[in-house]
């Protein structure tokens, strides 16, 4: 069963969790978005996003990433 959801990349930089996705699933485009940002909605059985806090000058992921 491949990975579906990354909790442990809460609060890491955004960069970081890219780079532990795409190690744990290398078939899914990530998408890395700013938390607020409007986003098409859908699912995607190939895509994660990764939220961030462009605010903050680590842009740490504010939410757990997931498949869809």
């Amino acid at each position: 069963m491949s990975k579906a959801s990354w909790p442990e990349v809460v609060g890491w930089p955004a960069t970081q969790a890219v780079t532990q996705i795409n190690a744990d699933r290398p078939d899914v485009a990530i998408e890395v978005v700013p938390a607020g940002t409007t986003v098409a909605p859908g699912y995607n059985a190939e895509r994660v996003r990764i939220f961030f806090d462009a605010g903050n000058s680590r842009g740490p992921v504010l939410y757990t990433p997931v498949v869809g």
